[in-house]
């Protein structure tokens, strides 16, 4: 890969990419300066840990219930115009809830409504924001992409909570939730100027439900996709405690006005900005893992901070490093997910994670919000660190793995099926079975490799799978597998990848007969 390639910043030199990038920077800025007035307005509207925990939940729910709906959304309707959807929601979300402020109209249930309905927006742009980046970028500049949006949302981060506080301070909250109803407009326009090529599908065309019971039968067997989804719940779970509580910590036991709350929410920001050169240079020299486990380590200590210091710039520095540690483990946990999955299900893919991700902060927030009722604010934000270090054991039951060397591309090796006429797409269940002649003594062998292919197969559409021995004829074995529907088991021809290829090959060299292994296709009678 050249120099320029691998350069951070290169995909920026393409128009539509920058474009994008330049619109969502201006809407995260939005964003966070709103989280700054939405949260600080919850804290004089119903100043208790418990309510002001649950706009943390109010914000994230949302992502929690609709993440794979939207993932499977993603991945078979047209994502600019979900995107163009998605947006139109939350401007309308942001204007309403400006216009109640504004008239002082705002009570705490309805800015938790408000809030609410500005993340429904949000989880449907999710997946379909992070998997349109192989369309705006060449392959060899997709990681740079990832990293960019990153580097977008922090700058937001960075800036938007002291922006926030400026204006909360000089003209109240419903100023901030209009200047972020206007930066949803940047967005509309830059993708309603994007004429998206149409992409053709190599399989047939898939159904919202199917594709969402797709999605989640392929985590259930893709270990790779698995250990990440594990890695990052118990994260964000333990994590949620520091979002949650800071501006209940800010207020009543600091003591700062609206200003010094953004500075220090700002301070987290401009860390994971920072955190995108530590990434870029620690890939290099340290494994995914163990850039976890550190990162992890250190946002345990800025919990713990949060909870025991009570010195404001002494804070601030704590709050800085935790910024760093949150988008070196939040980012590589991120681009994990996005390098083992192949593109057919990379939106889904993305969604189980936002589904973990901000679910686990949802749930966290409002559990460790409850604790803070009772237990007091610095019992647990210290017992919420405890929790991150904890945490860790899990990091050798689910190990991370980058997709370096991965070849994830179609492979488009299975012979296809023939018949005298082809069946309807929805006629189904499907049996196909698969004939080899094996060394009897190497049946042991055999089976086990066979592990494999059920994986494969039932991670790409099988809803059952077995391996029988002939008892009649030592060494005559039959692999079957059903599929659902003649469409699904065809989305199978195209969903096998090059790594599954050698898996496969395996089989065949154990193949005996003089031709090669036959196979069969049986569609149920109904």
């Amino acid at each position: 890969m050249s120099e320029t390639r691998s350069s951070t910043w290169s995909p920026l030199r393409l128009p539509l990419f920058r474009a994008l990038w330049l619109a969502a920077v201006a809407s995260n800025v939005g964003t966070w300066m709103h989280n700054v007035g939405a949260e600080w307005l919850m804290t004089t509207l119903a100043p208790t840990p418990f309510v002001v925990a649950l706009m943390q939940t109010a914000e994230t729910a949302p992502t929690f219930l609709l993440a794979l709906p939207a993932g499977a959304l993603a991945d078979i309707v047209d994502r600019r115009r979900l995107l163009l959807v998605s947006q139109g929601l939350m401007l309308c979300a942001a204007v309403a809830l400006a216009a109640s402020a504004l008239a002082g109209l705002t009570s705490p249930a309805a800015l938790l409504l408000l809030t609410f309905a500005l993340g429904l927006g949000a989880a449907l742009n999710g997946p379909a924001w992070q998997a349109i980046v192989p369309e705006l970028v060449p392959r060899g500049e997709m990681a740079a992409a990832v990293s960019l949006n990153g580097v977008a949302f922090n700058i937001a981060r960075a800036v938007g909570p002291a922006l926030g506080g400026l204006v909360v301070a000089a003209a109240g909250p419903w100023a901030v939730f209009l200047l972020n109803s206007l930066s949803f407009v940047g967005v509309i326009i830059v993708l309603y100027r994007w004429r998206r090529e149409r992409v053709e599908s190599i399989s047939p065309a898939e159904r919202v439900v199917g594709a969402m019971r797709a999605g989640v039968r392929y985590a259930r067997h893709a270990p790779e996709l698995r250990n990440v989804l594990a890695r990052t719940g118990v994260f964000a779970l333990c994590a949620s405690a520091l979002w949650a509580l800071m501006p209940l910590v800010a207020r009543a036991e600091l003591g700062l006005g609206a200003f010094e709350y953004g500075l220090l929410l700002g301070c987290l920001g401009a860390g994971a900005v920072a955190g995108v050169f530590v990434i870029s240079w620690a890939k290099r020299a340290v494994p995914v893992n163990l850039l976890v486990v550190l990162g992890t380590l250190v946002f345990a200590g800025a919990t713990a901070a949060l909870g025991y210091v009570r010195d404001y710039w002494l804070l601030c520095a704590a709050m800085l490093c935790g910024g760093v540690a949150w988008m070196t483990t939040v980012s590589s946990l991120n681009v994990s997910v996005q390098t083992v999955v192949p593109e057919w299900v990379r939106a889904r893919a993305l969604a189980l994670y936002l589904l973990v991700f901000f679910g686990s902060l949802a749930a966290g927030s409002a559990a460790w919000g409850a604790t803070a009722e009772s237990a007091g604010l610095t019992a647990t934000l210290l017992a919420a660190s405890a929790a991150l270090v904890l945490g860790l054991a899990a990091a050798p039951l689910f190990p991370l793995r980058g997709g370096e060397g991965l070849d994830l591309n179609p492979s488009l090796h299975w012979s296809e099926p023939t018949f005298v006429h082809e069946p309807p797409p929805d006629d189904g269940p499907v049996l196909v079975t698969v004939e080899y002649f094996i060394d009897p003594e190497r049946a042991f062998e055999f089976a086990r490799a066979m592990r494999e292919s059920k994986r494969i197969a039932r991670r790409d559409g099988a809803t059952r799978w077995g391996l029988f021995a002939d008892t009649a004829r030592p060494g005559r074995y039959l692999e079957t597998f059903l599929v659902e529907s003649w469409a699904e088991h065809m989305r199978q021809h195209a969903r096998v990848t090059n790594e599954d290829r050698a898996a496969h090959e395996l089989l065949r060299s154990f193949h005996t007969g003089a031709a090669p292994p036959v196979v069969t296709h049986l569609i149920a009678e109904n």
